[in-house]
């Protein structure tokens, strides 16, 4: 079981450090367009097809630049205008890949470390801008004030919420110790209420666990964050000493986790292999290239696992998972998964501000690219219908994003999952852990 990993600069959501692009050599050896700007007279300068830009493509760009400065209904200030090109840039490569303002790089290292300035709640963000709450976070200020669950914010400090709200970290988070009113719809309420906040530093705690049963334990990975991997290994011995030292089976629970580093669930596969591959990332540089294989250790000895899984497991989940089933480690419950099988590298700028850029597919050990596809379960479930709800599929999956980046194995129209919510798909994991062990039971010779 691999205790440290080598320092990483990819990771599926989250990176820090930048790195020098490089042409492929078959590139660099071609002859320089008659169109293309100059190199640097910089002796030091690498002259790459990185660096070439046509010069009627610069020309194209000034043009329409000058139009608008000269031509719009109202003035545009140059600050913006270039953000909007910059963002151009990066707009139509594919959903994942960004400029992101100083504020919003900052808002991905506070989610990474799994510590933040706010209320302490989980919210979907409405296509109106208002806020629905789907829980808040246990003793947190929004818990202790009484928001519960399906409450709608309409209003920050009097304020009422628009699309435009939602720029940046939100209205939300805030200085610790700094106050926010909100105004709150809530079911079966004639009148708004108004509650009065104060924000506090959250700890999110990525992994939860208990016992399900004696002997079979059951763990909760909603994120993957810098302490996930020792926070798992902690809650595997509490678990573990409640068993009486060693467990019989366990349900890892990765439904609706988005993902987050990589190094996470690396360490996490590691924890639960004794050995074989986890994971490798495939790029166009060789810096994005990268094989990670387990080191000898397994803390649950062999016993059974059952990853449960639902359409809205995605980027590092299906890392984990995929890994977990190609070595036979571990089945798969549930539902087909997302589908994010690229890694985003986050290039940061001088100023502050950050590029987010895709820079490489990621295989599971079977050399399978998850992109655009998504991990098929072993035992497939499906949600409990209730009244009123809809038949057809959800829109919830990569292959349904506008632009996104093309897989290996991508299905041709729609292959979204299921979100599964609830205890029922718990109890189905429960089950297929506990086949292997009633499967011994069921073969072993009477003794009468």
């Amino acid at each position: 079981m691999r205790r440290s990993l080598p320092i990483l600069v990819l990771a599926l959501l989250l990176a820090r450090p930048a790195f020098a692009q490089e042409a492929p050599a078959d590139v660099q050896d071609e002859e320089p367009s008659a169109d293309a700007v100059a190199p640097s007279d910089d002796p030091d300068a690498t002259e790459s097809a990185a660096t070439k830009v046509p010069l009627e493509e610069i020309k194209r760009y000034v043009g329409v630049y000058n139009a608008i400065k000269e031509a719009y209904v109202d003035p545009v200030d140059d600050k913006k205008l270039m953000g909007s090109a910059i963002r151009g840039l990066l707009l139509d490569l594919d959903p994942h890949s960004a400029y992101l303002e100083k504020d919003d790089a900052e808002a991905f290292d506070e989610d990474t470390n799994g510590a933040y300035d706010g209320i302490g709640v989980e919210v979907q963000q409405l296509p109106d801008g208002k806020v629905r709450i789907i829980a808040p976070i246990d003793d947190t200020p929004a818990a202790r004030a009484g928001i519960k669950s399906g409450d709608t914010i309409v209003a920050v400090d009097g304020k009422p919420l628009t699309p435009a709200s939602a720029e940046g970290q939100g209205p939300l988070r805030g200085e610790s110790g700094s106050s926010v009113k909100l105004t709150v719809l809530r079911e079966g309420t004639p009148k708004p209420l108004e509650f009065s906040i104060k924000r506090e530093t959250i700890h999110v705690a990525s992994v939860r666990g208990r016992m399900l049963e004696p002997g079979y334990a059951y763990m909760r990975v909603s994120a993957f964050q810098a302490d996930t991997a020792a926070d798992f290994e902690k809650t595997m011995k509490t678990l573990q000493g409640e068993a009486g030292g060693k467990l019989r089976g366990l349900v890892l629970d990765l439904r609706s986790n988005p993902g987050g580093l990589l190094t996470a669930a690396v360490q996490i596969a590691d924890d639960l292999l004794e050995s074989g591959k986890i994971v490798s990332t495939r790029g166009r540089i060789a810096i994005s290239d990268a094989q990670f294989s387990a080191t000898p250790g397994d803390l649950m000895h062999g016993a059974p696992v059952a990853v449960l899984v639902d359409a809205g497991s995605a980027s590092a989940s299906e890392v984990l998972a995929g890994a977990l089933h190609d070595n036979r480690r571990a089945r798969v419950v549930g539902s087909r998964t997302f589908g994010k099988g690229s890694v985003q590298t986050l290039l940061p700028l001088d100023n502050g501000d950050s590029v987010k850029l895709t820079t490489a597919r990621y295989y599971t050990p079977s050399g399978k690219s998850i992109q655009a596809r998504g991990i098929d379960p072993d035992v497939v479930l499906k949600p409990e219908k209730k009244p009123g709800d809809d038949d057809g599929l959800p829109d919830y999956a990569e292959a349904m994003l506008p632009g996104h980046l093309h897989g290996d194995d991508e299905i041709a129209g729609s292959n979204a999952g299921d979100v599964l919510d609830g205890d029922a798909p718990i109890a189905a994991a429960l089950a297929e852990v506990k086949k292997p062990a009633v499967a011994a039971t069921t073969a072993a010779p009477l003794h009468r």
